[in-house]
């Protein structure tokens, strides 16, 4: 199988192992909850976690693929505030994490292309 034709499974796994983190670590997550925001932030830890869940769900289905992938994209820019939340936040620490939260802010443009790349490949 080629990498074009794994490149949806591979996306809906890793959205999948997102989403399931959400769960698992939710402290994690909860504290990248930019404070603007309504509500608990357990609340949008759980949302964010069962949206991902969801995309990847659409992403692996051929038949909801090409809306599952423009959705996926969308989500990219919409969590995009948490992780410069969690850089600022993470600013003072140690340089490991300071360079895992500064480098998830650039990840997000190859995730959005990602998206949008199985979803203009997903047959209409």
């Amino acid at each position: 199988m080629s990498l074009r034709r794994l490149s949806p499974y591979a996306l809906a796994a890793l959205l999948g192992a997102a989403g399931v983190a959400h769960f698992r670590k939710p402290a994690l997550f909860d504290e990248t909850v930019p404070e603007w925001l309504p509500g608990q932030a357990r609340d949008w830890t759980r949302a964010s976690g069962a949206a991902e869940l969801a995309l990847a769900a659409a992403v692996a289905v051929p038949a909801t693929r090409r809306v599952g992938g423009l959705a996926g994209a969308a989500f990219f820019v919409a969590v995009f505030p948490a992780n410069v939340k969690m850089a600022l936040d993470w600013r003072t620490r140690g340089s490991r994490e300071k360079a895992l939260a500064y480098g998830r802010l650039p990840l997000q443009v190859p995730l959005v292309l990602w998206a949008l790349g199985v979803a203009k490949r997903a047959r209409a």
